[in-house]
């Protein structure tokens, strides 16, 4: 290969190469140009978090600022709330959504071929509704007046509650609809991992004696372990980062529950309508990836120190 690439060059070897898989390249095409424009191109405004933009002077020519923009996010006790908020909210919705999400494949892949599809179907549709539908239909059950929820309270003798006003009660609310529109896309990559599994084993299991309940745990979870490591992980990734949908449309970004309610992006957001200063709101972005990129890497060490098998790399 070396010496063919010494005859040829390295630009007339790419091109020759270029010609024998034109097909393949061609196919691979409309992919590569999608990756280029919307994740490499982008990566030029990563000058933003580091500079006082000024749309009359553009990203180049405006002024250096420094670490001047991660100040407005480090500062007072705002963060300290937003990141405790973003974090445990998504630790729970990882580690719930993750359970729930194998019990239900476990379940559908129990079931027979023909209900399948229905269930799923059935399971999948709330991850086509927008948060924006959603946030009416929650503003439906949790409205004071005309809620569903406080009408039934009413009617059994109890005092309406002011669902919009009370903190307290939003972090199971949140927890719930997350859980409730995105459990029919994680089960079905469970269920599809599960039917990659070898049906042999399951014969050799019933021969054994196992009940459903063994073969599940001796079995089916085991083998799509891999499967179940790399998406926490690659959820992990993405801790610091909220469904800006969820937090801002369920909760009518209410300014009375931001104490259980307010996220990273939420509050990064509000900084960007009511400052408009585009340097902070990219400083709060470049925070939340570098932050993602290291617990990729730490618990992708862990993961490798415990089981090399199971890593990402």
């Amino acid at each position: 290969m070396a010496v063919k690439i010494y005859k040829l060059g390295c630009v007339g070897w790419m091109v020759r190469i270029f010609k024998k898989n034109f097909g393949v390249t061609l196919l691979a095409l409309p992919g590569f140009l999608l990756i280029l424009l919307f994740n490499y191109v982008p990566l030029y405004g990563l000058l933003l978090p580091f500079k006082n933009y000024k749309y009359n002077l553009g990203i180049w020519n405006s002024p250096w600022v420094g670490l001047d923009n991660f100040g407005f996010l480090f500062n007072g006790d705002v963060l300290y709330r937003v990141l405790r908020n973003t974090i445990l909210y998504n630790a729970v919705f990882i580690t719930l959504g993750t359970f729930l999400s194998i019990v239900i494949a476990l379940l559908l892949f129990e079931l027979s071929r023909r209900f399948v599809k229905v269930y799923q179907t059935i399971l999948f549709i709330p991850y086509f509704i927008s948060w924006v539908v959603a946030g009416f239909a929650f503003r439906a059950l949790f409205d004071m007046e005309h809620g569903v929820i406080n009408s039934i309270l009413v009617a059994v003798g109890k005092a309406p509650i002011l669902w919009y006003s009370e903190p307290q009660y939003w972090p199971y609310i949140l927890v719930a609809a997350a859980v409730w529109k995105g459990l029919g896309y994680g089960s079905v990559i469970y269920y599809a991992a599960l039917m990659g599994i070898d049906a042999e084993y399951y014969d050799a299991a019933k021969i054994d004696g196992a009940s459903k309940i063994r073969q599940a745990f001796s079995i089916s979870v085991p083998m799509i372990k891999p499967m179940i490591i790399m998406l926490v992980i690659l959820q992990i990734g993405s801790i610091c980062y909220s469904d800006f949908g969820l937090f801002y449309n369920v909760t009518l970004n209410s300014s009375l529950i931001y104490q259980t309610t307010d996220v990273i992006d939420t509050f990064v957001y509000r900084s960007l309508i009511d400052i408009g200063d585009i340097g902070m709101a990219s400083a709060a972005g470049f925070f939340q990836s570098i932050v993602g990129f290291c617990l990729v890497l730490i618990t992708n060490f862990i993961v490798r120190r415990i089981n090399p098998e199971n890593s990402l790399f």
